[in-house]
């Protein structure tokens, strides 16, 4: 079984910056092929932000947050990271980070169902 435990969430003044933080256990984290971070704003679906793959070389974003976010992970740590900068108060949501056994091809690796494990979520909050 893999366990997700996200943190780094909090509250922010536009403009700002949070680093997010996903660790991993029960499983090898070399494993967990793909990684990827959600995010759900009250009242709205859970959506997709940024997915890295096992090696860290391929990596894809939501167009919304392209140039401000960067993922990366550290498999000698079991960590996957969500850095966000230049926040917006429509980044306001709870982030999820979530794992795969497999690389979803296409438009799949943005489809939440690609995804077998979840984290509780972390809150972030963007102030105008």
């Amino acid at each position: 079984q893999v366990r997700l435990v996200e943190s780094g969430g909090g509250l922010v003044q536009a403009g700002g910056s949070l680093r997010l933080s996903c660790a991993a256990s029960g499983r090898t984290f070399s494993s967990l092929i793909t990684m990827g971070w959600f995010r759900q704003a009250p009242g709205k679906e859970r959506d997709f932000v940024a997915v890295i793959s096992w090696s860290g070389g391929t990596t894809y974003y939501t167009d919304s947050v392209k140039g401000r976010f960067t993922i990366s992970r550290d498999n000698a740590k079991n960590m996957v990271y969500l850095q966000m900068n230049s926040l917006k108060p429509e980044d306001t949501a709870v982030y999820y980070c979530a794992a795969a056994d497999r690389w979803p091809t296409g438009n799949r690796r943005s489809e939440w169902l690609s995804y077998d494990y979840w984290g509780q979520g972390t809150q972030v909050t963007v102030s105008s």
